[in-house]
């Protein structure tokens, strides 16, 4: 049976530790986000959003075009001892893109090339870092696990933008880079005082050939996680731009400067919260949830593209940030407590490529789409793309779940029918049916 408590996995030791580490990371993570795009839009170009858009291409690119290599090592290496590398790793790009910003000869090429580096760490990082949320608590726990990683992710998010805009200010980028560096000894540290013997060790899977094409044939045969995916190649693609949407509504809708940027992230940040909050209470998301939360990301979003102030702005952003959050969680724990142990790593490889994957197509279009017709457009491409992935629910449901309108003792009825069989595993983990 599920553990419903809202911080139940802080009761377990490996994960709190964990968690605690992952949380100051996390926040030097978000004052590096906001220093970089700064960096680039205002400081080494005028305002250029597709500049913005190559830096997060080449960022978030790697984990597609290493796909094979990231899920194969997620599920059959030490977790543990490959998060102290890509950790470690991470950390030094840090530093080194806040010495050359410091000693004032940064260029935009040097920002290019320190973002794709990050970008083949963070390939192998990610999954093995979601995957192993397992290795720390067991199923019961898990879906609650997942979302209070969220919930720490989205308290530094509140927190790190709001810090970067104004030491920005004060003292410039360089300096948060130096921070964000640092903080990467938190999760390093975390690592080293987990009980090793207390992780539950995931079964890792035979060295067979194939097994590397192992994650796109079981994901094939499952048409509740294709249409996941779908969902969340349309939203990483085009709905996902955050960093291009604040930061162009900030400068070139608003007039804004750092100190404004950063305020504005921190608001999407406390709906991001609120959603990891209210999602750390839900022991197991399904297709219906993702759906909802898809169509309400649509709207919101759409809804802030015409604000005419950045406070009202910001307070729509909040919305968005929530059914983001829910969105993402959702996917997140579902496709995690629905996949064998032995998958999961490959699975999550898979998830985390569809979603950075699709940046290198979508940021640089959005990007443009700002230069060449306004922020106000571009965030309504990236609305458009919530309301497309509402749809492909929808017809996940119909053609899979039964959903239809019916009349029922006299009034109009949405029913589907329970969860597919290969879901039912799902119950033992999770304690109920998947809605």
């Amino acid at each position: 049976m599920p553990v419903r408590g809202t911080f139940s996995s802080l009761a377990i030791h490996n994960y709190r530790v964990w968690a605690i580490g992952a949380l100051v990371s996390n926040v030097g993570t978000w004052m590096q986000r906001i220093g970089q795009d700064w960096l680039v839009l205002v400081v080494l170009t005028d305002n250029n959003a597709t500049a913005i858009g190559i830096v997060m291409a080449l960022q978030f690119g790697p984990p597609l075009l290493l796909l094979p290599l990231t899920g194969w090592a997620a599920d059959h290496l030490d977790r543990r001892k490959l998060l102290l590398f890509t950790q470690g790793a991470a950390g030094l790009l840090a530093l080194g893109l806040g010495v050359v910003t410091l000693l004032g000869v940064v260029e935009l090429w040097q920002v290019y090339g320190f973002a794709f580096l990050l970008g083949c760490v963070t390939a192998f990082d990610a999954p093995a870092r979601q995957a192993f949320v397992s290795d720390l608590v067991d199923d019961a726990h898990l879906a609650n696990a997942v979302a209070l990683n969220s919930t720490s992710f989205n308290a530094a998010r509140m927190l790190g933008p709001a810090v970067a805009g104004a030491l920005i200010a004060a003292v410039g980028e360089g300096w948060l880079f130096l921070v964000n560096a640092g903080t990467y000894a938190a999760v390093l540290v975390s690592l080293g005082f987990l009980r090793v013997h207390e992780l539950h060790a995931h079964e890792r899977p035979d060295r067979a050939r194939g097994g590397v094409l192992a994650g796109f044939r079981y994901v094939w045969q499952r048409p509740d996680l294709m249409a996941v995916l779908v969902m969340l190649a349309l939203m990483g693609a085009f709905g996902f731009n955050f960093a291009i949407f604040i930061s162009t509504m900030s400068v070139t809708v608003f007039d804004g400067d750092s100190t404004q940027f950063g305020i504005l992230t921190s608001a999407m940040a406390l709906g991001t919260m609120a959603g990891a909050l209210l999602s750390a209470r839900r022991p197991m998301p399904g297709m219906v949830l993702m759906g909802a939360s898809a169509a309400a990301f649509g709207i919101t979003t759409a809804l802030a593209a015409v604000m005419p102030s950045p406070w009202l702005f910001a307070v729509m952003l909040v919305f968005v940030g929530l059914a983001a959050l829910t969105f993402m969680t959702g996917s997140n724990s579902m496709m995690q407590l629905t996949t064998e142990r032995s998958m999961r790593g490959r699975v999550l490889a898979l998830r985390i490529a569809v979603v950075m994957g699709g940046t290198p197509l979508g940021a640089p279009l959005i990007g443009w789409l700002v230069d060449r017709f306004g922020a106000r457009v571009a965030m309504g491409a990236g609305a458009l793309s919530g309301l497309l992935a509402a749809a492909v629910a929808v017809v996940y449901l119909v053609r899979h779940r039964d959903l239809r309108l019916r009349r029922v003792a006299g009034r109009w009825q949405l029913q589907l029918r329970p969860a597919p069989a290969e879901l039912e595993a799902v119950r033992v983990a999770a304690g109920e049916r998947v809605k």
